[in-house]
C-alpha cells in the first residue's frame, strides 16, 4: 500500500460519517448523474484556486473558516484557507521512505517528493459537504476536529489518530489522490457496477444501481459508500459553488465528449447532426467546459435539423426551416413553385416543430423564401431581404461575416420598394463584438451586449480571442447594455 509522510497507513477500508449537509439544496436536481459526478480532470486541477482566492471564497460564505487558525499537520499554526491550499498544492508523497513518526517537517521536506494531490475547491465542498465548515458560523470542536469526516467509518466512532483540522484536511487530499493513483487497493472502481441502498438517507431510500464512469467518482464511493445523502449532496454543492453559468447564444462541449449544446432561454440544446451545428454556427466558436458547467442546465428541445430543412408535421404539415423559425407553406401550389423536392422532406415531432417559433406562410407569390442579400443598383444599398421585409446592412463586416456564403443579387430600386423597412441586420446571441474605438468586448445575448469586465474572465470563461469582430461604434450602438460578465 501506498505510504506518505503523514499517513502511516491509508485505510485500505475507508468511509466518512454519513452526514447531510444542512445547507445544502436537498430538491432532487434532474441533471444529478450518480454515474458521474464530477471529472477526473476537475479533482485533479489543483491550479484552480490561488491561496488569496481561496481566502476570498470562505470571505464570502460568512462561515468560521473565513478567520478560522489552528496548527496544521506539522503543528504550525496557518489559516484554514493556507492549509486548504498546502493540502491541495504542496504536499509530500514519502512511499518508500524511512521516516519518524513525529511529523518532522525539516525531515520530509528534506527526504521526500513534493507534490500536488486534489483540487481546493474539491476540498471546500468536502469541507461542507462533511461538516458544513463552509457556511457554518458557530461550529462545535467536533465539527472542527472532525472536518473531513476522516477516519470516521460507518457504524464506527472516529478515530483520535486523525483528529485535528489540519490532519482532517492533509488527509483527505492523500487520501483522494491515492484513489486515483491506485484504485486496484480500493473497493469500488470505474466501469464496474454496484449496489448501494442508501442506509442512512433522508431524501432517497430506494436501491440505486451504480457503474462509476471514472476514477473520480468511484473514489467518491470509496469514501462515502452512499449515492443519498452523500454524493448527491457533494454534486449539489459543487454545482452551487463551482459550477460556470454561461449566457444565452453560447456553443458548449464537455471535455471529452463529442455532443455540443447550444445555451438558449437558460436551456442546453443539444445538437443532434454535425449538419444541424454547422448549418447555422461556426464550430470554432465552440467552448470547452467541464461537465459540471453542462449539468446546471436542464435540457432543452434538440436542434435535430439543418437550417433551410423541410419537416413534416404528425398532422402532415409542411414547414421550410429559417434560421429559428418555422415557414409553413399555404397550398401545393405554393411547394410546387418554390420547387422543393417533396423526398427532401423529414418527419417531425411536436416537440421538434414547437422548439421553432411561427413564420409568415409562403405563397406561391413568394420570393426569396430562405432570405437573401439584394443590393440596389442605383443607390448601392443592402438589404438582407426576408418574409416580405427588408434590413439594410449598415457594415460591410456583416457581409464578411454573418453573411459571407450569401450571394448578392442585383435587383432595381421599385423591387426593393416592394419590401417593407425594418431596423437593421445586427449580430445575433454567441457573437464576441468590439469596437476599433476602445479596448472593450461584448458577448450579443438576448439581443443585448454584455461587457467582460476583464481579459482574465474572458479567458477563464473558454471564449477565444481570434473569434471577435470588430465592429463599427454606429453598429454597437443599436445594442442595448447587458449585465457584465465577471469572472468566474
Amino acid at each position: 500500500m501506498k505510504k506518505f509522510s503523514i499517513l502511516l497507513v491509508l485505510l485500505l477500508i475507508f468511509s466518512s460519517l454519513p452526514l447531510t449537509n444542512l445547507k445544502a439544496n436537498t430538491e432532487d436536481n434532474n441533471n444529478f448523474d450518480p454515474n458521474y459526478i464530477i471529472s477526473d480532470t476537475e479533482m485533479l486541477d489543483t491550479n484552480s484556486m490561488s491561496l488569496s482566492e481561496i481566502q476570498t471564497f470562505l470571505d464570502n460564505q460568512g462561515g468560521y473558516l473565513a478567520n478560522y487558525k489552528t496548527k496544521n499537520v506539522f503543528n504550525e499554526t496557518k489559516s484554514a484557507a493556507e492549509i486548504i491550499y498546502d493540502a491541495s498544492t504542496n504536499n509530500y508523497d514519502c512511499d518508500g521512505i524511512s521516516i519518524n513518526d513525529r511529523y518532522d517537517q525539516a525531515e520530509i521536506m528534506r527526504k521526500c517528493k513534493n507534490v500536488t494531490t486534489v483540487n481546493p475547491k474539491f476540498l471546500l465542498v468536502l469541507l461542507q459537504k462533511e461538516m458544513s465548515l463552509v457556511e457554518e458560523t458557530s461550529p462545535t470542536e467536533r465539527q472542527l476536529d472532525f472536518a473531513m469526516g476522516y477516519g470516521c467509518p460507518d457504524g464506527g466512532g472516529c478515530s483520535n489518530s486523525w483528529k485535528g483540522f489540519g490532519k482532517q484536511i492533509n488527509s483527505a487530499a492523500l487520501q483522494f489522490i491515492d484513489y486515483l493513483e491506485n484504485p486496484s487497493y480500493y473497493t469500488y472502481r470505474a466501469g464496474n457496477t454496484y449496489t448501494f441502498t442508501n442506509p442512512y438517507s433522508t431524501i432517497k431510500d430506494e436501491t440505486n444501481i451504480v457503474t462509476p464512469f471514472n476514477q473520480a467518482t468511484a473514489a467518491l464511493y470509496n469514501y462515502t459508500p452512499h449515492v443519498y445523502n452523500g454524493n448527491y449532496n457533494f454534486y449539489n454543492i459543487w454545482q452551487r459553488y463551482f459550477s460556470i453559468g454561461y449566457p444565452d447564444g453560447s456553443l458548449l462541449q464537455a471535455e471529452g465528449e463529442i455532443g455540443v449544446w447550444l445555451i438558449q432561454n437558460g436551456q442546453k440544446r443539444p445538437f443532434l447532426s454535425k449538419s444541424a451545428l454547422t448549418s447555422r454556427f461556426d464550430e470554432n466558436k465552440i467552448i470547452i467546459v467541464n461537465k459540471s458547467d453542462l449539468d446546471k442546465y436542464i435540457k432543452g428541445a434538440p436542434v435535430k435539423f439543418p437550417n433551410y430543412s423541410l419537416i413534416r408535421s404528425p398532422k402532415g404539415n409542411m414547414y421550410l426551416l429559417v434560421d429559428e423559425k418555422r415557414r409553413g407553406f399555404d397550398s401545393a401550389e405554393a411547394f410546387r413553385k418554390i420547387g422543393f423536392n417533396p423526398e427532401e422532406v423529414m418527419d417531425a415531432s411536436w416537440e421538434d416543430i414547437n422548439s421553432y417559433t411561427e413564420g409568415k406562410p409562403i405563397t406561391a407569390t413568394s420570393t426569396y423564401p430562405t432570405g437573401a442579400l439584394l443590393q440596389d443598383k442605383s443607390t448601392g444599398g443592402v438589404y438582407w431581404v426576408n418574409e416580405g421585409e427588408k434590413a439594410p446592412i449598415l457594415d460591410r463586416i456583416f457581409l464578411d461575416t454573418k453573411f459571407k456564403n450569401k450571394k448578392i443579387i442585383q435587383v432595381s430600386t421599385e423591387e426593393l420598394a416592394d419590401y417593407t423597412k425594418v431596423t437593421p441586420i445586427l449580430f445575433g446571441d454567441g457573437e464576441l463584438v468590439k469596437s476599433p474605438t476602445t479596448s472593450g468586448v461584448y458577448l450579443i445575448s438576448n439581443g443585448k451586449k454584455r461587457p467582460f469586465t476583464s481579459g482574465e474572465a474572458f479567458e477563464n470563461l473558454g471564449y477565444k480571442w481570434e473569434n471577435i469582430i470588430t465592429i463599427s461604434p454606429k453598429v454597437l450602438y443599436y445594442y442595448d447594455l447587458g449585465e457584465n460578465i465577471e469572472m468566474p
